[in-house]
């Protein structure tokens, strides 16, 4: 037994040699080689292949170093890179040397952020940043609490909203009241329909609002729906506008729908998990003019900041700055005691859902204090010029279909058509054949590792299957870009 917990000591010898040794393979391997285009994308292995090569075998015996170390080598082979510049594929990715560092500092901490006893330098962090974008978003009297994703910071919107709209039924449950319905878009994020579910409210009690041609709510329609939901006896609770929606990359009119939502007394969340970060730019916060108009905010720096997974916050318009601990205090009397030898206000655990919580705002902190507001900015707008640069290429590129004719965000939308489909009639036939396209060009992309982009149908819009290309990874420019098409053309063209 002495010498196992010799081993765990951060002073041994051995130990400080294996540490050594992990960071470098990290660095070189993880960090430098995974955002090299000299290097793949990622290397695939179907499940079973996978299954079958991964040594996971966890013995009653200690493994060696060495071993550790092989199998790290291993995950870091097969796994994909997402900070690589033709790494395209979701919504997060581009790897910030800072926030990494942040990361890193933040685990070995290894801190707890509930009581100020326990946690005292990234309360008063917290504290600071949540002020500064606070500013920025225009809530003058507000208040903030990292999540657990973004999804957790939806379902945050309609818990505060029920809360705020009936504070009873944090103590006496739902029983007997009417149902509540709350409102979303058609094209938001599916994380609305999981905060019904878990919350208790129901599926089939959020409304998918109509869209427009370009993704953006109806505010005639969402009026409708509330109309129709009064005259039926149901309770309107809220609605949720999307800046910047999963796949068209689509800004909702936040002035317009906050006009309805002030009409009928409703609650206006704004899911800006993906798009949230146009904010930090002079160029591209008109986006979301208006931001200021909403009583909550759902914002992921892990998205278009490129702070590791994960960094999500939710905001709160809040005058009395009271809400968030009213709607979720539990005053556990072993953790919050309110005779403490110093300002029990510093002790933030209470006014979330949780209890303990990762210092995530160790990552987003460095980096923003690393690269300046201007560094900030110009990550945002690099992203947006690459997205513009992409979309004129397709759309003067033979064999390229844009989805709209102009993208809001960094989102390109697009079908590819291969020479066999090019200069035929367009009828049902012929789309239902392009639909067949995607997925075996996907397939060839995956098994080539030189690149990863998304596809998907959009059922609201009648779309078949297209790509989705994510662009916020400031490594790239115009070579990377004029890429996606050599190589889409390289792998798709006999398809």
């Amino acid at each position: 037994m002495a010498s196992l917990t010799k081993g765990m000591s951060f002073n041994n010898p051995e130990v400080i040699k294996f540490l050594d040794e992990a960071y470098r393979l990290i660095k070189e391997e993880a960090l430098q080689k995974g955002t090299s285009r000299d290097y793949p994308v990622l290397e695939f292995m179907h499940p079973h292949e996978l299954e079958s090569t991964l040594d996971l075998e966890i013995t009653a015996e200690p493994a060696s170093h060495e071993q550790i170390l092989d199998a790290m080598k291993n995950i870091i082979r097969y796994s994909i890179k997402t900070g690589h510049p033709r790494f395209h594929n979701q919504l997060f990715g581009s790897l910030d040397p800072y926030s990494q560092a942040g990361a890193w500092l933040a685990s070995s901490l290894n801190a707890n952020i509930h009581t100020y006893e326990v946690c005292p330098v990234f309360i008063i962090m917290e504290k600071y940043f949540f002020q500064k974008i606070l500013n920025i978003v225009g809530f003058e009297h507000g208040d903030g609490v990292f999540c657990p994703g973004g999804s957790a910071s939806n379902f945050f919107s309609i818990h505060l909203a029920r809360f705020k709209k009936f504070p009873e039924a944090k103590k006496n449950g739902l029983f007997g009241s009417a149902p509540f319905r709350c409102y979303a878009s058609e094209d938001g994020h599916y994380s609305m329909q999981k905060a019904a579910i878990f919350l208790g409210l129901g599926m089939n009690n959020l409304v998918g609002v109509k869209t427009d041609g370009r993704g953006h709510i109806i505010p005639s329609e969402l009026e409708r729906c509330i109309k129709a939901d009064l005259d039926k006896g149901y309770t309107p609770l809220m609605v949720t506008a999307t800046s910047g929606t999963t796949v068209l990359g689509s800004y909702d009119d936040l002035p317009a729908i906050s006009k309805v939502c002030k009409k009928y007394d409703l609650w206006l969340h704004a899911d800006a998990c993906w798009g949230g970060g146009a904010l930090l730019s002079k160029k591209h916060r008109h986006l979301l003019k208006g931001s200021h108009l909403c009583n909550s905010m759902s914002w992921n720096f892990h998205k278009m900041t490129g702070v590791p997974v994960q960094t999500s916050v939710f905001l709160i318009n809040d005058p009395s700055k009271k809400l968030l601990e009213e709607a979720n205090s539990a005053k556990a009397e072993y953790l919050f005691q309110p005779d403490k030898h110093y300002d029990t206000s510093y002790d933030v655990g209470d006014k979330t859902v949780q209890c303990g919580r990762a210092v995530d705002i160790t990552k987003v902190w460095l980096q923003w204090r690393a690269l300046g507001d201007e560094g900030m900015e110009a990550r945002i707008d690099r992203g947006f010029e690459n997205a513009r640069y992409l979309t004129q290429k397709l759309r003067s590129t033979e064999g390229f279909r844009l989805v709209l004719p102009e993208f809001e965000c960094t989102n390109v939308s697009f079908w590819y058509i291969p020479h066999r489909l090019r200069g035929q009639v367009e009828d049902n036939k012929w789309w239902q054949e392009l639909h067949k396209i995607a997925p075996k060009l996907k397939e060839r992309m995956v098994k080539a590792g030189n690149l990863m982009i998304q596809y998907q149908p959009l059922s609201t819009k009648g779309f078949v299957n297209f790509f989705r290309i994510i662009i916020l990874n400031p490594l790239c420019g115009p070579r990377d870009m004029d890429f996606v098409i050599e190589e889409f053309e390289r792998l798709g063209k006999d398809l």
